[in-house]
């Protein structure tokens, strides 16, 4: 029942514009015109910010229709018409109690599964891998340390080059892949300015500063592509820092992690194994 209700917004509006672009659903999270909700969680902390949220909104749409009653009430039970002669009172202790206490409560509900979800989000004790993103004017670069130490770019693909199905201003040329049912230590920092790493679906949002580590967690449950942002105003290009994560079976990770290993040059600027292989020696270049 609870899925459901997670789901019942923002996945039905999601789905429908993704049958209408022709990409599965289950192959891609990201945000859609006329969406009403977050996105549907990916995550253990995202489905615990999403539950907080459905809370709040019980909460702030209880208030709403109590001051709205309040107010009709008091239209109607006090227009002039009714009331030629208005109460002269001044102080109602009941009254003033209530508004006193009352909010007091609301707030201690709120702020009791606030601060779980801030600890339960904030790190992880026991990790089974480590990725860093480090934030730059204006792109992104992800270290692998406990697979080899590779290190990549990561940068926006201009709109000419989009494959069909991947969205504008969301896709970039090079992945983050990462595999499901794994727990995983995010290292954020700056490069250059402060930036912002955020993937909704996963409920993680981390400054990236410079010259510090910011740390949080993630363990994504199900495959598929995943879209985020930079959210913080790091220059004029802000706009164009996506983050695109693509979450795959342990297998398949292994197979993709072999290829890196080969592929991108390691965190102290080693060339590729297939690069360095091919390159000149000095004795073959003299």
């Amino acid at each position: 029942m609870r899925s459901v209700k997670r789901l019942f917004f923002s996945a039905a509006v999601g789905i429908a514009a993704l049958a209408l672009s022709g990409i599965d659903p289950v192959l891609a999270q990201m945000p859609h015109e006329y969406q009403v909700s977050l996105q549907p969680p990916a995550t253990p902390v995202m489905e615990r910010l999403y539950d907080f949220h459905t809370l709040l909104v019980w909460i702030i749409s209880a208030i709403s229709v109590f001051v709205l009653g309040l107010l009709l009430y008091v239209i109607i039970r006090f227009r002039e018409s009714a009331n030629p002669v208005p109460s002269r009172t001044t102080h109602h202790t009941l009254v003033e109690v209530v508004w006193t206490v009352v909010p007091v409560l609301i707030l201690v509900v709120i702020a009791i599964p606030s601060l779980r979800i801030l600890y339960y989000s904030d790190h992880v004790e026991t990790a089974d891998m480590t990725l860093k993103a480090i934030g730059h004017q204006w792109y992104w670069s992800y270290e692998y340390p406990d697979h080899g130490n590779f290190t990549f770019d990561s940068y926006m693909k201009p709109a000419e080059e989009l494959a069909a199905g991947e969205p504008r201003l969301l896709a970039t040329d090079t992945h983050i892949v990462l595999p499901v049912d794994t727990t995983i230590r995010l290292l954020i920092t700056g490069g250059d300015v402060l930036h912002a790493w955020a993937m909704p679906a996963f409920g993680v949002k981390r400054d990236a500063v410079p010259g510090r580590i910011n740390e949080t967690w993630m363990r994504i449950e199900r495959e598929g592509l995943y879209y985020g942002q930079c959210s913080e105003l790091c220059g004029k290009d802000h706009a164009f820092m996506p983050i695109t994560i693509e979450a795959v079976s342990k297998e398949k990770f292994q197979q993709w992690v072999t290829e890196a290993q080969t592929k991108f040059a390691k965190v102290d600027g080693t060339p590729p194994a297939t690069l360095a292989a091919a390159a000149p020696s000095p004795t073959q270049s003299n």
